[in-house]
């Protein structure tokens, strides 16, 4: 399943940067950006992309169902990066291929920007201290750890913020950026307000969650 995660499916953004590119489709070709500008602007406008994607998750009612798959996990680790209904990787991964073929982004960018999303990922989830002074640099370009707690806060207000995965400059753009926890990192809860039990750590439960009735936080 993690094959598949890591590989098959970011290829699919690739393939389609390569269809793209041999048709001279899309809106970076048809307006003569190309070489290294291209590749930084398609990179951006794929980050982007997927900021907007993840917001739409979350304000979306029936794409919230889905994404709450992700924020039902009680304790978040590396592990949370990859906990997403196949369902919302499938609608994701359409809204990447969907972005590279209006862009035509270069295939060098489509490649950077997947491996750049998956490595920060796991780096976003992960459960490491960085130290404050080291957070506070990297944080003004990519999201770090304490950065991305903060987003699976059991607060709403608090979920509902900090929706980038690779670049933190979105959040700071668009006005969805909060710094800390109103809890502190070491008291705050994780997860969902309704799901606080052993079910959202079972596979086929978190399959069915979508579509169970019941509570949405």
């Amino acid at each position: 399943m993690l094959r598949v995660s890591f590989f098959v499916i970011p290829a699919l953004s690739v393939f389609a940067a390569l269809y793209a590119e041999g048709r001279g489709w899309g809106v970076l070709p048809g307006t003569g950006v190309a070489g290294w500008t291209g590749v930084v602007v398609a990179f951006l406008a794929l980050d982007l992309a997927i900021y907007a994607q993840h917001v739409a998750f979350h304000f979306v009612p029936p794409l919230w169902r889905l994404h709450r798959v992700h924020h039902a996990d009680p304790d978040i680790d590396v592990t949370t990066a990859v906990r997403f209904h196949p369902i919302e990787i499938l609608i994701s991964q359409a809204w990447k291929i969907a972005v590279v073929l209006a862009l035509g982004a270069p295939v060098l960018a489509v490649v950077a920007f997947e491996i750049a999303l998956n490595a920060t990922a796991m780096f976003s989830h992960a459960n490491l201290l960085v130290p404050l002074g080291v957070d506070g640099v990297v944080r003004t370009v990519l999201v770090t750890p304490d950065m991305h707690r903060v987003h699976h806060s059991i607060h709403e207000r608090e979920t509902n913020s900090n929706f980038g995965f690779n670049l933190s400059i979105w959040d700071r753009l668009f006005g969805t950026y909060r710094a800390q926890p109103a809890d502190g990192h070491l008291k705050m809860t994780i997860g969902l307000v309704s799901y606080r039990n052993d079910a959202a750590t079972r596979f086929g439960w978190l399959l069915r969650f979508p579509f169970l009735k019941g509570p949405t936080a």
